[in-house]
């Protein structure tokens, strides 16, 4: 596969950009190679500099549930920018976005945009701190909520710590009150509030955690951390900037019908542009400025162009069956692979929920971070560099998850689940 006016590109960009990139992962790595720097994308396909074509399972990193270049969100764009692009003043478009999630979710009723999720997760860290008067929040090991300081951060030696953080240029007193507890331990959540009474503001968690891997987090488990924080005084907030709008259009939230006190959103809700948002009962929302003490602003906040692009993408996920047939493409997806693996005996699964899908080389169930065993990376850097040969494009990481949107077709599924097949025997040297 020629790659050379991507090289080209990247050696370039090299004297532009940190690590010649504006995201860290997208540097390939952990995969090695150049990366692909992409000239256009069609439903479910990208084409990158060199004029290679790809079937895409990142879709942007989730945002792209409907696919590349959706014509009914290209066109709503096009309409709006003819109009203007940016006014920081108020817009019907804001309006009819908010209108078009309130009366379809049952857990928000009122809503605030800003521009990322990273900036959604921000606010509502800000909210539940100043509804509270508390400052303390508890994270859990293995759950990313965006570059926030305060939460950039890892466990510690003990098993209710304070956080360290995992990146330079944190203060360490932005992270002196963020408590890490282990997934799935809701013996030490409780912990933690006994050794810690009337200081813990909220509970954050990725109720469906896809940032480290596909983790295994039980209803039992979400429903139990929601009554623990409201027995003390904590909200519950849950970082849907990845399942939200994905699982289902109320999310985690309404696929287990756990009321969480705070949700963020980001990705699917901007239809491939810039959007975050969060938003609570009228009650907690009424504590943001201008109506309430906490404050919160941004130039770019419901921009039109964004709104429109979120108007379209959301209007098609709300039509019938949209959710069903995308859960079924992505469950027979995930199936042929899995049987290959199983009639080869190999350590491979497939953790999927919804159209997230994940793929891992073990047997074991993975319900924490530290369960996932590093020499599985290894084996994804041969399965990546294979699938790019063959025309297929994942995320450049083991630990990513993958996507199907509504423009992969039968076809395009068939084609990659062979490829992925063959990948494997190539990994596990058959």
């Amino acid at each position: 596969m020629n790659r050379s006016r991507s090289a080209e590109l990247f050696e370039t960009a090299k004297t532009y950009f940190p690590g010649g990139v504006n995201s860290p992962v997208r540097a390939f790595r952990s995969v090695g190679g150049t990366p692909l720097f992409i000239k256009q994308g069609d439903g479910a396909y990208l084409t990158d500099e060199d004029n290679n074509t790809f079937i895409d399972f990142c879709l942007s990193w989730g945002p792209l549930i409907l696919g590349h270049n959706n014509t009914r969100i290209r066109e709503k764009v096009w309409e709006t920018i003819n109009r203007g692009t940016s006014f920081g003043a108020p817009t019907a478009l804001e309006n009819e976005l908010a209108d078009l999630i309130l009366t379809n979710n049952r857990f928000l009723e009122k809503i605030r945009f800003v521009s990322s999720g990273t900036e959604a997760v921000m606010s509502a860290i800000r909210l539940a701190r100043g509804y509270t008067g508390r400052d303390k929040i508890l994270k859990f090991e293995g759950c990313y909520h965006g570059h926030v300081d305060s939460l950039l951060v890892k466990a510690g030696s003990g098993l209710v710590t304070f956080g360290n953080s995992s990146s330079a240029g944190v203060p360490k007193g932005l992270v002196n009150d963020t408590l890490v507890v282990p997934l799935n331990r809701i013996d030490l959540v409780k912990q933690a509030f006994e050794e810690y009474p009337d200081q813990i503001a909220a509970v954050i968690i990725e109720p469906i955690p896809a940032n480290n891997g596909l983790l295994q987090v039980s209803k039992e488990f979400l429903f139990c951390l929601g009554c623990i924080a409201r027995k003390n005084g904590a909200l519950l907030i849950f970082d849907e900037v990845i399942s939200g709008f994905r699982v289902g259009f109320e999310g985690a939230a309404g696929l287990y019908n756990i009321a969480p006190d705070i949700i963020t959103y980001g990705k699917i809700i901007g239809g491939g542009f810039p959007v975050g948002a969060y938003g609570a009962s009228r009650e907690i929302m009424s504590r943001v400025s201008p109506d309430g003490d906490v404050y919160q602003a941004g130039t770019l906040s419901g921009n039109p162009v964004a709104m429109s692009a979120g108007i379209a993408a959301l209007s098609e996920c709300l039509k019938p069956g949209f959710y069903e047939q995308l859960d079924d493409k992505t469950r027979r997806f995930t199936e042929k692979i899995e049987a290959h693996s199983q009639s080869r005996n190999y350590p491979f699964r497939i953790f999927r929920i919804g159209s997230i899908f994940w793929l891992a080389f073990t047997r074991a169930d993975i319900r924490a971070a530290e369960e996932i065993d590093p020499a599985g990376m290894d084996k994804f850097k041969v399965l990546h560099a294979f699938l790019l040969e063959r025309g297929v494009y994942f995320g450049p990481s083991g630990y990513e998850v993958g996507f199907v949107s509504a423009a992969h077709s039968e076809t395009d599924l068939d084609t990659a689940a062979a490829a992925i097949c063959d990948g494997l025997d190539l990994v596990y040297g058959q």
